[in-house]
């Protein structure tokens, strides 16, 4: 039996090691040198050179016995260094999918059972219960973060792991942060594992300077865990994560409020009904995903301040409800419930109503969403608009618009609506070249993201009526069959964003967060991140603190000022262009327009006047238009840098009825001095006054001229005495041919005087003043006076 034994196991032993030869001889894949590129080749330079190889080495071209094989190396290269995962693992491992365990990997031939890159303790170190959880599926690079992760955490939040392949301390965390991953990842929280040793730029980049940290990413900013990492704190971290007010608890006190407010913020609403008394985090990261979109409220069933909400709505209590709510407050417009709410059913339900019936277009994004651009032929996509007005006359018109809306049930026809003053650019160019009367509905199509649009008016002003209806149903009918109705084109600029915040609210939420960031910083000692923070502050300090003495040295020296030559005091004081300022702006002319308020120019400068722009007028009479008009240019020449201020006067000598028709609506105008004349009359003197007036929004304020100097019977008596000191050497009959100019040029002397006596600059700084920052009482008129009351007085 040994004799047989032997020429048995000799050739097996042959087999055995030929076999192993053929195993040993086998070339490993260097997709690098496949495609003849370094390691540090860009993604473009891999491409091309794939292609030129490729077009080369085709089996169809190419005529080689080894172009078949030298194919498909090419190919498997490309696949390996394409994709950034499968290229990290050739780089740190130099394993390829086609390397089997048990064959060489370079020069380390029992890498797979001896490999002292991965932790000191896990022995299987290229297992796939190893670290494949981390790093094959969550690894990070810093490409990666920077383009998806950071846009990502926008709408997801994401808890990211710092390790590297020799932290002990990692090991112990590994249990916890595996069922955390398996926990939260299906709620919808973003995974992601960052190794310091393979991705320092990307460690720096995040400021975790140590292993293991744990940090969270959410809306682009970084926080950093700090407690024990144990499941429930990891959880309550990432809760934390989240805005506070992302969900509103609903009871039957505030749930009419809740839903009614979708007009405002142009938002469905949903209500999600269950019986724990938290909010779910699923919940939560929904709301969070979707915050731009729709609002999102709670109910809890077990509290009995709920009891008539689940009997309005007929909720079933025995498993979780979610309802939807469009302009409808009253019947939800859609329901879904199920006892295991997954993630993916809750994205379904709200993507699917994600938009009101007929939402506003209250910014670029929401049109994008709603009118998407062109595509194809076969996905066209028609927006009906609706250009109206917020005021309560437009309501008939809007609802009947939101009743067509309603039943619509093309998914090719989209309805929304616009108001023209928040959107007056786009108005603008839809209703060129035509009658500006509101509200009107345009059906357009969108052609390029460049803004250019194919549109068509319906009708000349919509006012809901049946007719109204049924004409646009026929429009839409026939776009259906011939696109081409659309017979104007426009480009569009981007819409305002309505909701957008102001600077000093995003300042003080910026402020917030960094004091914030501070605390937390000085609670947990994370001195290496806060040093440049608390250089900032230092600097800040300092040159505060520099200012402040270099302003007190310079308020010493300046105790004592030299006195101001007599002209200039009195050039001050007469209210020259050295006074006070409060315009924002320099002058951007040499000159000053002033325009006269006639029936001509009165449309234009005030009736049809653009809405933020007051008219200044002057009023002025013949005798003192020529030295009022000087006066007024003189001072309001500071103010011409502003684009919202406009120049005029008045002559009250041809348009008084249009002054006393103005000022009835001013209950203190009227309260004027007034002169008796020859016939015993009283005549109002409105020389002087000025008017801001505010065209859009139907207002004027009124500010009443401030005498100073010498008392005016003072002044007559001295002009009286200077006129008779001249003609004192002339006889009696040449005296008497020369008392008439006499007296008209002591009447021209009152009026100069007067003038010198009118505090006109205070006036109009009083008036600009309090018109902008609305300190001066603002009457308003139901309508300007019409162009009857502006038409000159012709003497007879």
């Amino acid at each position: 039996m040994m004799e047989l034994k032997t020429p048995l196991t000799l050739p097996a032993v042959i087999i055995c090691a030929v076999l192993f030869e053929l195993v040993e001889t086998v070339p490993p894949l260097d997709p690098y040198k496949v495609l003849r590129v370094s390691k540090s080749a860009s993604q473009a330079e891999i491409k091309k050179v794939y292609k030129r190889l490729a077009k080369e080495w085709h089996p169809d071209k190419n005529k080689n016995p080894e172009a078949e094989d030298m194919f498909i190396r090419i190919t498997k290269s490309y696949e390996i260094l394409s994709n950034e995962e499968k290229r990290s693992n050739y780089d740190r491992y130099g394993q390829t999918d086609d390397t089997q365990p048990h064959m060489h990997h370079g020069d380390h031939p029992f890498q797979d059972h001896f490999y002292f890159d991965e932790s000191f303790f896990h022995f299987p170190f290229n297992a796939k219960d190893g670290k494949d959880f981390a790093d094959r599926k969550y690894m990070l690079h810093f490409n990666r973060y920077v383009s998806d992760i950071v846009p990502d955490s926008f709408k997801r939040p994401y808890l990211i792991k710092i390790t590297s392949d020799w932290c002990f301390s990692c090991i112990h965390i590994e249990p916890v942060w595996k069922e955390s991953v398996q926990e939260l990842e299906p709620l919808g929280v973003g995974i992601g594992v960052v190794d310091v040793g393979y991705e320092r730029r990307l460690a720096n980049h995040l400021g975790a300077h140590r292993t293991p940290s744990i940090l969270g990413v959410i809306n682009g900013k970084v926080t950093f865990f700090h407690y024990a990492v144990v499941r429930q704190h990891l959880r309550q971290f990432v809760e934390d994560l989240l805005p506070q007010r992302l969900v509103e608890k609903v009871t039957d006190r505030n749930n009419h409020q809740f839903l009614s407010s979708w007009h405002e913020i142009n938002k469905p609403h949903v209500l999600l009904f269950d019986q724990v008394p938290i909010v779910p985090l699923l919940y939560k990261l929904t709301a969070f995903a979707y915050k731009d979109y729709v609002q999102f409220g709670y109910v809890d069933q077990g509290l009995t301040e709920t009891v008539n909400l689940l009997r309005q709505f007929n909720i079933n209590t025995y498993a979780p409800t979610m309802l939807v709510f469009k302009e409808n407050t009253d019947k939800p417009a859609d329901i879904i419930q199920a006892k295991g709410m997954k993630k993916t059913i809750i994205d379904e339900f709200i993507s699917n109503n994600k938009f009101l019936l007929a939402p506003r277009l209250a910014n670029q994004k929401v049109f994008d969403e709603l009118c998407p651009v062109k595509q194809f032929h076969r996905r066209r996509k028609y927006c009906v608009l609706l250009i109206t007005s917020e005021e309560e006359s437009f309501d008939v018109g809007n609802k009947a618009f939101l009743s067509m809306a309603s039943t619509n049930t093309n998914e090719a026809l989209r309805f929304a609506y616009v108001y023209q003053r928040q959107q007056q650019p786009l108005c603008d160019a839809l209703l060129r070249n035509r009658d500006s009367g509101l509200p009107q509905v345009v059906i357009l199509e969108r052609r390029n993201a460049a803004g250019k649009v194919l549109y068509k008016p319906v009708l000349s002003v919509w006012n809901g009526s049946e007719n109204d209806k049924h004409r646009l149903r026929e429009e839409l009918q026939r776009l259906q069959k011939d696109p081409s109705i659309l017979n104007h084109d426009a480009i569009l600029p981007e819409l305002n964003n309505e909701f957008a915040s102001m600077f000093l609210i995003r300042w003080v939420f910026t402020a917030y967060d960094y004091l914030t960031e501070i605390i937390d910083d000085l609670l947990h000692n994370n001195w290496r991140d806060m040093m440049p923070l608390l250089s900032l502050m230092f600097s800040a300090l300092f040159i505060l603190f520099g200012t402040v003495v270099i302003q007190a040295f310079s308020d010493s020296s300046e105790e004592n000022p030299a006195k101001p030559k007599p002209k200039e005091a009195s050039k001050t004081e007469n209210g020259s262009p050295n006074s006070t300022s409060v315009s924002s702006r320099p002058p951007k002319k040499n000159f000053v327009e002033v325009t006269e308020l006639t029936d001509i120019t009165y449309m234009s400068n005030l009736v049809k006047l653009r809405p933020g722009h007051t008219n200044v007028v002057l009023v002025l009479t013949d005798a003192s238009k020529n030295i009022l008009l000087s006066k007024f240019a003189k001072e309001v020449y500071s103010f011409t840098g502003s684009l919202t201020l406009h120049f005029s006067f008045l002559n009250v000598d041809k348009h008084s009825e249009w002054m006393d028709t103005l000022l009835e609506f001013a209950q203190d105008g009227m309260q004027i001095d007034a002169d008796e004349d020859e016939a015993g009359n009283r005549k109002v003197d409105y020389t002087g006054y000025v008017l801001a007036l505010n065209g859009h929004k139907r207002y004027l304020c009124l500010f009443k001229p401030v005498y100073t100097g010498e008392d005016r019977d003072k002044s007559e008596e001295e002009a009286d005495t200077r006129a008779r000191s001249r003609s004192s050497s002339r006889d009696e009959h040449h005296h008497q041919s020369r008392k008439g100019p006499s007296r008209s040029r002591s009447t021209t002397l009152q009026i100069h005087h007067k003038l010198d006596r009118l505090g006109l600059w205070k006036a109009i700084e009083g008036t600009i003043e309090g018109a902008i920052e609305g300190t001066l009482p603002r009457h308003y008129v139901p309508a300007w006076p019409g162009l009857d009351k502006i038409t000159v007085i012709r003497p007879k």
